[in-house]
């Protein structure tokens, strides 16, 4: 009988087994896959969850692997350059962006000397139930046969299309169609900040990571992807070339080599899903998943298991008390998360709008403003904090008839 069984173990599942064995828990934690594995990533975590890292001692581990410290950001759009970097949370104003087998396998090694136990190649084939509460999960280990885990909650944290989501019938609060598709891969030879390139319909993603690679993203609207997979190689190309021609210029002038495969997916799905019930929570992407271009996903998923572990604390053994904390953090997650749902759909859509090229322009005429509007990117302070003075005056001071407010 464990006190938590974790499902997945990618950055919400172990980043939630490690606080939850920390809380003082006993923890079992099991993926199907085995580690080091990698994934499907953005890779880009934003500063407040660099923060979260460095409060769970991890972050030095993440800095070893030799990925480069991001502490300038780049966006470009129309006749726009803003040219900045996020404040600060916590004293970390650097990103980083590890590659995910790097992450991943780091988290996992904490969580297990936190007292973790850890089963690798395990499929999970569903949820186990006593009466209508989850009391733990069934699975396949990596040596054959069926295997049953009890425990007094069973924590989702097994991605977007999640068995354990569909196993308790955790349905859709939230939903809305696809925006975007993407393709990726990694080259050498690009020296690169985090930088982002916009044109109508075209989104370009650059974000350097170990081995002095540079993960370069393209994206485009969901209803081309069709298109875009027939020839993805030459569709990436060109969307560089065209949204963003001075990176171009330096893959090619600069002898840039593609290292990997091209990886895509024109399945990005944008929910919530109810996150909790009777002995079992959900976090991560099997929670709440939304489109790629902001970032955002692991930034999301490190909240959540901080959010889940804190909001549960004490109570654990407590049904009463347990059942309504879940609740509150089911709750709280949506609340917490849903400005930036909205702001990623927003810019997924891919439509660069009079409205918006006005306010990034207000924006471009003030350092102060260009570090404020990183710092909304990164989450470190909200869209209604940056609709400060200067910002209204420097919006003002554009407008043809002399005022905006």
């Amino acid at each position: 009988m464990y006190d938590v069984i974790v499902v997945g173990a990618r950055v919400a599942g172990a980043s939630t087994a490690l606080l939850f064995a920390r809380n003082g828990y006993r923890v079992l934690l099991v993926d199907r896959a085995h580690f080091p594995s990698d994934k499907l990533s953005t890779l880009y975590i934003h500063q407040p969850g660099v923060a979260r890292l460095a409060q769970w001692g991890v972050l030095d581990a993440v800095k070893a692997t030799g990925c480069p410290a991001l502490d300038r950001a780049i966006y470009e759009v129309a006749d726009i350059r803003l040219d900045g970097c996020s404040i600060a949370v916590f004293g970390e104003r650097a990103a980083w962006a590890p590659r995910r087998y790097l992450l991943d396998k780091i988290l996992i090694d904490a969580a297990v000397a936190a007292g973790v136990e850890f089963r690798e190649g395990c499929s999970v084939a569903g949820p186990i139930f006593d009466g209508d509460r989850v009391a733990g999960v069934e699975f396949r280990s990596a040596y054959g046969g069926s295997t049953r885990e009890r425990a007094t909650l069973t924590v989702g944290a097994d991605g977007m299309r999640s068995p354990i989501a569909k196993g308790v019938g955790a349905g859709y609060i939230h939903q809305d169609p696809l925006h975007t598709c993407t393709y990726y891969t990694y080259w050498t030879g690009v020296p690169a900040h985090f930088e982002l390139y916009e044109a109508p319909d075209r989104w370009i993603g650059v974000v350097p990571t170990n081995d002095d690679t540079t993960l370069i993203t393209g994206y485009w609207p969901q209803d081309m992807f069709d298109r875009v997979r027939a020839d993805p190689l030459a569709h990436y190309l060109e969307n560089i070339r065209t949204t963003a021609p001075q990176l171009h210029e330096r893959i090619t002038a600069g002898g840039g080599q593609r290292v990997e495969r091209l990886y895509g997916t024109g399945d990005q799905q944008n929910f919530f899903r109810q996150a909790s019930g009777p002995g079992w929570a959900l976090v991560g992407d099997a929670a709440h998943h939304k489109d790629s271009i902001t970032a955002k996903g692991i930034n999301d998923a490190l909240f959540q298991a901080e959010l889940l572990t804190q909001t549960v604390g004490r109570s654990l053994h407590d049904p009463a008390e347990l059942a309504e904390r879940l609740a509150r953090y089911a709750m709280r997650m949506r609340d917490e998360l849903i400005e930036g749902y909205r702001n990623t759909l927003g810019i997924a859509r891919l439509e660069i709008t009079p409205e918006r090229l006005q306010l990034l322009r207000a924006i471009s005429t003030s350092p102060r403003l260009v570090k404020r509007y990183f710092s909304t990117v990164s989450n470190a302070i909200s869209v209604e904090e940056l609709y400060d003075d200067e910002l209204h005056a420097a919006l003002d001071s554009l407008s043809p008839i002399g005022g905006t407010r």
